[in-house]
């Protein structure tokens, strides 16, 4: 592991037990997903930078910590791809339906490493979410096809993958 990734999984774990967040299904410590998400986008090659964002994916949009923290502590490159993952939408933007379109059209403009991040991330979450809770998995899959027809830059077996997930669960 280089510094880089050692550095933004101590950070990523920290910030997460700072407020004690879990898995939703298990109990288990939250790192344990972003973790995953990064040794899955690891593996397609993607650059120090990538794997330290899919480590950080969740930082800014769960726990206290700001964009400017990130930026300052890993520099712009990691900034970057962990603000293009990050929602955008607020509950006090409306409804969930109009929230997660605020979100995609966000995602949108990532770039193919963004994308390939938020691939990686759908990928994870599918499987606990359709485990554990297949009446919300039923909102969740419709959202991720719709989710999919933005993030055709991202790799293209993510993409295939989640694609057949989305078929497999979705009603």
């Amino acid at each position: 592991m280089t510094d880089l990734i050692s550095r933004a999984d101590v950070f990523a774990a920290a910030a997460h037990a700072s407020i004690d967040q879990r898995r939703k299904y298990t109990g288990d410590p939250y790192i344990v997903h972003p973790r995953r998400v990064a040794q899955t986008v690891k593996e397609t090659g993607a650059r120090d930078e990538v794997v330290a964002a899919a480590l950080l994916h969740d930082v800014v949009e769960d726990t206290p910590v700001t964009l400017a923290e990130i930026r300052a502590e890993f520099g712009e490159d990691v900034a970057a791809l962990v603000e293009m993952v990050t929602d955008v939408s607020r509950p006090e933007d409306g409804n969930r339906k109009v929230r997660k379109a605020m979100d995609r059209d966000h995602l949108a403009l990532a770039s193919a490493e963004g994308q390939t991040i938020k691939l990686a991330d759908l990928i994870d979450n599918t499987a606990s979410i359709t485990r554990y809770d297949p009446g919300f998995a039923r909102i969740y899959m419709r959202e991720k096809a719709e989710l999919l027809g933005v993030l055709e830059k991202g790799n293209k077996t993510f993409h295939q993958h989640a694609s057949f997930l989305v078929k497999l669960h979705r009603w």
